[in-house]
């Protein structure tokens, strides 16, 4: 079976448990756990006979042969014994809860896995099929998961512009489920013949990320399992904390990251009455240009702090990174000293999942703390003006981007009607240093004839109007926390 059908398969699943209230998320976190644990019965039989640490009272085979209320018990037993062991089952069953209160259709999904041997099936055929569900996932916008979801299509650009080698670490400090870590396995796996110590290298070692959100991890850490990227037996890759809390301990090569959309960073609390809260927060580190609640300006000086003297970094930041004043400038000026500020290619709306959002992705290299300027100009690719994507009915794709990676891949960079080249001079004594240009006309506003269809103009409506809130709040929070 391929690995549609397989997707369509297991997903058809999820309509006959929406009645009971069982979401989309919910869902797929309960494939995770028994498609893990299916996996790892797998494993400790012959010809593998590895050590998984589970409990062989709780082991896959006492699940099958259970029904009705004697499944529901024991599957809730097991779910609670298995988040108390350590390393990857400990990760993947952290705080894990029986998410279906069917017994029978529990039974059904159990049958389901048992039918197929998952590791007989080769990390392509598995790990598409983890991918489509988790992009049906966050299709949906009642599960909210789209916000961990970054397109695909613009990943692989990122990773065809980077072009990481092996034997070197790639990092993720908001990594989501993954997204980064599997384009960079896929590229340095297909464009070098890597020898045994370097396939180790890159299954164990190379990437390190962090997710605060614990059911984003766990989906996290089953995407890179069933891509072959860690051991069943092994360390998780991703760390369950807050990436921005603490100054780093090791550096990396490469950090390729979406931090999380919005500008507040904040944490949820919960009180004894389990009553929710969010207190907003400044972090506190020495290693910062400059203090700040402003999540994404925080995650960049994080990913500066990251990288060895020789690190490479590409990563998504909205529109406000470019161009906001006050710390935003100072954080700006200090990063274009410090840091080789080389390109930045304007996002299209309408690509991502969470709307209103106006992004860049932000290709820059680490230096040595010099003194010296490392930014000697940067080059700007315009893929915004008069381009209009939607997630369904004009997604992005790579093609749209191949442009852009021939031209940074260029041995001789040349400006063209959509990529230019500023002097650092010339960026500086912009207002605020700003960093948010164009010059391409927007054609519509000329000629009608060259409006986009009405179902991509009512989502570009949405799109600015629901930025244009997101503002709104970040203003009203401000002004809360001054009163």
């Amino acid at each position: 079976m391929n690995a549609a059908s397989l997707v369509q398969k297991v997903w058809n699943y999820c309509h006959t448990l929406r009645d009971d209230g069982v979401g989309y998320g919910d869902y797929l976190e309960q494939l995770t756990y028994l498609l893990f644990l299916k996996m790892a019965h797998e494993y400790s039989q012959p010809p593998y006979s590895r050590t998984t640490n589970v409990v062989q009272s709780y082991a896959w085979p006492t699940l099958v042969n259970k029904t009705g209320e004697k499944l529901e018990e024991h599957y809730r037993k097991a779910l609670k014994s298995l988040a108390k062991t350590e390393g990857m089952l400990g990760a993947i069953f952290h705080k894990a809860e029986n998410k279906i209160p069917d017994p029978a259709k529990l039974s059904r999904i159990i049958k389901m896995i048992d039918e197929e041997n998952w590791i007989s099936l080769d990390a392509d055929t598995k790990g598409d099929l983890y991918e489509g569900l988790l992009q049906k996932n966050a299709e949906d916008a009642k599960s909210g998961a789209g916000q961990y979801f970054t397109p695909r299509p613009l990943i692989d650009a990122m990773l065809a512009c980077v072009r990481p080698e092996p034997m070197k670490t790639i990092a993720d400090p908001a990594c989501g489920t993954g997204g980064f870590f599997l384009s960079a396995y896929k590229w340095i796996s297909e464009n070098n013949k890597l020898n045994k110590t370097q396939k180790e290298f890159l299954r164990d070692s190379t990437f390190h990320g962090n997710e605060i959100v614990p059911s984003t991890r766990r989906m996290c850490l089953m995407n890179l399992f069933l891509h072959n990227i860690g051991s069943i037996d092994g360390k998780p890759e991703v760390e369950r904390a807050d990436a921005l809390l603490n100054k780093p301990t090791e550096y990396v090569d490469y950090v390729l990251a979406n931090p999380p959309f919005g500008k507040k960073s904040s944490m949820t609390i919960s009180n004894e009455e389990g009553v929710e809260d969010k207190d907003s927060l400044t972090y506190e580190r020495q290693d910062f240009w400059a203090t700040t609640t402003n999540k994404q300006l925080n995650f960049l000086q994080h990913i500066v702090s990251m990288l060895k003297d020789t690190g490479k970094a590409a990563v998504v930041l909205p529109d406000n990174v470019l161009f906001e004043g006050g710390v935003g400038e100072r954080i700006r000026r200090k990063w274009l000293e410090t840091c080789n500020v080389h390109t930045i290619l304007r996002l299209p709306t309408g690509i991502f999942y969470a709307n209103g959002v106006k992004a860049n992705v932000v290709f820059f290299d680490a230096a040595p703390r010099d003194g010296k300027i490392h930014t000697k100009g940067t080059w700007f690719y315009d893929l915004r003006t008069n381009k209009h994507f939607t997630l369904k009915q004009r997604p992005l794709a790579l093609s749209d981007l191949q442009d852009f990676i021939a031209r940074y891949n260029a041995k001789s960079r040349k400006e063209t009607e959509r990529f230019k080249f500023y002097k650092y001079a010339d960026l500086i004594a912009r207002d605020k240093a700003s960093l948010d240009i164009f010059w391409l006309k927007d054609d519509s506003l000329d000629n009608l004839d060259n409006l986009p269809s009405p179902a991509i103009l009512q989502q570009e409506i949405i799109d600015h109007l629901e930025a244009a809130l997101l503002s709104f709040r970040d203003v009203a929070a401000g002004l809360s926390e001054g009163n």
